[in-house]
């Protein structure tokens, strides 16, 4: 008989997002709920990516929760391994695991009307649930092209965020499509050791230095002591952090002493007029993510790498076709294309109060309110769900927002007491994402001239928040009530139906 259990929240994921809403559901002291995790450890994001070269842009303190920091970090700037064993010393000293539950997929969440619970379906068996916490996060479904010839391709062919460790790279031609986050660091790591690298490079990205060093053992041991030393160091890491952005939402023109520098850091690696010409971007610095790496530039340089500005346009058989004609036969593919973000896979598998699925929902474009919930979707919320996402800092201080929104809804339903639940309402998603999209308009990101994964099909920036960290926390500090529609069960709604009905009644009368 297959199994069930009901339990008060469910989480979704056990990234950054999924392992916050864990600790801080404890810390509220609800310790009935789950974590459902389709993979067989925790780390999202930092489970799956494991290719050469994969590091955060972020400095290690301030990618951090500040609920559980950590003084040991080896470098500024830390690594998938590091931060992967962040996540599970996280999980281990907030006694997550009995929470746990590995290898369970969710293929189905559907809402139940009458319960006011929603259904969920998992490989594993099934579960009910008050509350739903979907942390699947942005970068979890690879993204790969619809390439005419890919299938018929003799050699080998995968994902950076589905690396094949098993498959040695050693003397072979490969071609690495894509100039993202991912690519920029696998081209330094694997350069050295191809025979051949070809990169195809439909936009060429900003390349900013990396501040990268070693934390020296005297500062690790002065933040283990005086742990205060750590949050400040956090604290200016953050407040530098604050600053930057109101260039980049309200005044891109003044970027250009960015683009200087970042023009000064390839011209450095960088001899060769061609390449450097293919190379410089043409929209403003900071449209597209800038990415930040002292060793990219000079691996282009090397005889064994060729820039190809164009994507990738057909394969046959051995042989890669760039759009501009190119021709180059390789033995591997490499595909650095980003992820489903805008039209989030997860989508798919919720179906709301109405029947349809949130991806039906959000067919014109992704919206909710704050962040968090959505109309149509009672008692489900989403961590780094539309507009949260940041294009100069951590996102790790967007999570912790969502979290206290989180712990406030929750307090909400607990006061209304009896089963009830909280449904946005249509309006108030609306005006959110009118202020939100109003906001957008004057920033590089919707301004600078380029076409980037934060746009959707439609043009419109669903992924960042177009303010400061700031200004998000204040946002979502409290659940605003006249936000949202209380639901009661049928049952219970009638008496209080009739109530009204005869109050109606009497005035009538009078």
């Amino acid at each position: 008989m297959a199994k069930h259990e009901h339990v008060r929240v469910a989480v979704i994921g056990s990234g950054f997002g999924g392992l916050g809403a864990a600790v801080r559901l404890r810390r509220e002291g609800i310790t009935d709920f789950v974590v459902l995790e389709r993979a067989d450890s925790v780390g999202g994001t930092w489970r799956d990516n494991s290719y050469p070269g994969c590091a955060c842009d972020v400095p290690s303190h301030l990618y951090s929760f500040s609920f559980a920091p950590n003084p040991d970090w080896p470098r500024t700037f830390s690594g998938q391994r590091h931060i992967r064993a962040y996540l599970e010393h996280v999980t281990d000293t907030f006694r997550l695991r009995p929470h746990l539950r590995l290898n369970h997929e969710v293929s189905l969440m559907r809402w139940d009307a009458e319960e006011l619970r929603w259904h969920i379906d998992t490989n594993q068996g099934s579960f009910t649930a008050d509350v739903i916490v979907s942390a699947t996060g942005p970068l979890s479904d690879p993204k790969i092209p619809d390439i005419p010839g890919l299938a018929d391709f003799p050699g080998k062919v995968f994902h950076s965020a589905r690396w094949d460790h098993d498959y040695d790279l050693t003397g072979k031609r490969v071609a690495m499509v894509g100039t993202g986050a991912s690519a920029i660091q696998i081209v330094p790591a694997i350069q050295p050791q191809v025979g051949k690298l070809t990169l195809f490079q439909r936009t060429p990205p900003w390349v900013m230095p990396r501040m990268d060093r070693a934390i020296t053992g005297a500062e690790r041991w002065l933040h283990r002591t005086i742990p205060f030393t750590g949050t400040a160091r956090r604290g200016l890491l953050w407040g530098i952090r604050e600053l930057q952005v109101s260039a980049f939402t309200k005044r891109p023109g003044e970027l250009g002493l960015v683009e200087s520098l970042a023009k000064a850091n390839m011209n450095k690696a960088i001899k060769d007029p061609a390449l450097r010409a293919k190379l410089t971007p043409s929209y403003r610095i900071g449209c597209k993510r800038i990415l930040l790496s002292n060793a990219y530039y000079p691996a282009l340089a090397q005889p064994n790498v060729d820039v190809v500005a164009s994507g990738l346009r057909e394969v046959r058989g051995s042989t890669v076709v760039a759009a501009d004609g190119t021709e180059t036969e390789v033995d591997a593919i490499v595909f650095g294309t980003g992820f489903h973000v805008t039209d989030m896979p997860i989508a798919e598998r919720v179906v709301g109060a109405d029947g349809s699925s949130l991806a039906e929902a959000w067919k014109d474009g992704v919206q909710s309110l704050r962040g968090a919930t959505v109309d149509g979707f009672p008692n489900w919320m989403t961590i780094i769900g539309p507009n949260t996402g940041l294009g100069n800092s951590s996102m790790i201080l967007m999570i912790e927002s969502q979290l206290n929104y989180m712990a406030d809804y929750l307090r909400q339903l607990n006061v209304l007491g009896g089963r009830a639940a909280l449904a946005a309402r249509p309006s108030a998603v609306g005006a959110w994402n009118d202020k939100v999209q109003a906001r957008m308009e004057r920033t590089v990101w919707k301004a600078g001239g380029c076409d980037s994964w934060y746009l959707d099909a439609n043009g419109r920036n669903t992924t960042l928040w177009p303010g400061t960290t700031s200004e998000f926390r204040r946002e979502t500090r409290r659940v605003d009530l006249a936000e949202y529609e209380v639901l009661r069960p049928a049952a219970e709604s009638v008496p209080e139906q009739s109530k009204r009905t005869a109050t109606r009644k009497k005035e009538a009368v009078k």
